[in-house]
């Protein structure tokens, strides 16, 4: 036998010993972590409700499951009557659109207390007294970006992305404040900021009713005529709060930034079950969020949709999972996070999720 016979003779020996010592041929090694259920595909159709949209994304992987996931999760928190649902709305909302969706949540028994910026107040109470906000663009080709907004401001626009606003609504929005909600906190000391928020939606509910106003009253409204509490935790970063600091100047009225602790706790304590739903990060998803701390219990579900990342460490990427190391949602919570365009994602959300639940 020739050298290269040997050799050819020796690597098929190696190969049948190798082949006998490992499992059998065509056989699968033991597999702890896989189990069979294998990826189907979205279906779409003419007629099809968001709903069946949803349930559809199921079949399918990677975002398409995490959305049906949160949809299914959303449900289940909306149809259990025993659940306490806190919503926290951080971001642009109110400015994109998303305006009435939240009250519509809100006027229809789906959320039980509201946290949100100083700003989506502002941009709501803007709408409720007969402002408007005007699709815009983010660039003009035929001019370098910082030409374009210098152009906006010598015009007297603000923008917010592709959004317009024309800045005499702010102050329309100021003389709203000074004339139909400064003067009733007026001679009262200290008040907290929800009592401030309710008092800004009984005036956005009224000035809309008498003046006729095309637009809903809003979020605000929605909130004081259901008697469901409104939290802003950090009111002075907006035009509100620069408006109430100056107002206080000169008048018997200033605002109490702990004394809403209290009234949100309370809430919590004498929940049966919890449910939050996460808008964005910031303040409000942590306000919302941090009130389980002091509380003998936890969030027993939880939605969130954002677009940070979770690995530079801040709280509005943080996941729900790195939220039950605080002790911020139940070990056996249901949670589903969400990453991508809010104003895309909310309205598909409880679109999905008000069809299953009525």
């Amino acid at each position: 036998m020739s050298d290269d016979e040997t050799d050819a003779a020796d690597h098929q020996g190696d190969a049948a010993d190798h082949e006998t010592d490992g499992p059998e041929h065509g056989a699968h090694p033991h597999r702890e972590e896989f189990g069979e259920d294998p990826v189907g595909h979205a279906r779409v159709g003419a007629g099809m409700t968001v709903g069946e949209l949803l349930e559809t994304y199921g079949e399918a992987g990677i975002g398409a499951a995490d959305v049906h996931e949160a949809g299914d999760v959303l449900a289940e928190m909306f149809g259990n009557d025993d659940c306490t649902v806190f919503c926290s709305l951080a971001g642009a909302m109110v400015p994109a659109g998303m305006r009435g969706i939240v009250s519509e949540l809100i006027r229809d028994g789906y959320v039980d207390a509201l946290v949100t910026t100083g700003a989506n107040l502002t941009h709501d109470t803007i709408e409720a007294i007969g402002g408007k906000h005007h699709h815009g663009r983010t660039h003009d080709p035929e001019k370098t970006a910082r030409e374009h907004d210098e152009t906006l401001r010598e015009e007297g626009v603000d923008r917010i992305y592709n959004v317009y606003l024309p800045q005499e609504h702010f102050a329309e929005f100021e003389g709203h404040l000074r004339e139909e909600v400064f003067p009733a906190l007026d001679g009262e000391g200290s008040v907290s900021i929800a009592e401030l928020c309710a008092e800004l939606g009984r005036a956005n509910a009224a000035v809309n009713e008498r003046e006729s106003v095309a637009e809903d009253a809003g979020v605000a409204a929605a909130a004081y005529e259901s008697d469901v509490p409104v939290y802003c935790p950090a009111v002075q970063d907006s035009v509100l709060g620069l408006q109430a600091w100056m107002y206080g100047q000169t008048a018997d009225f200033t605002l109490d930034a702990l004394a809403d602790m209290t009234e949100l706790t309370d809430l919590a304590f004498d929940a049966d079950d919890a449910g939050c739903l996460l808008v964005g990060g910031g303040v409000p998803k942590n306000f919302t969020l941090q009130t389980m701390l002091v509380t003998p219990r936890a969030y027993d579900y939880a939605v969130q949709i954002t677009m940070d990342p979770p690995s530079t460490g801040g709280l509005s990427g943080a996941t729900l999972e790195e939220a039950r190391s605080w002790g911020k949602l139940e070990t056996d919570a249901r949670n589903a996070s969400v990453y991508g365009d809010a104003t895309v994602l909310l309205p598909l959300l409880v679109a999905a999720a008000r069809e299953r639940v009525e």
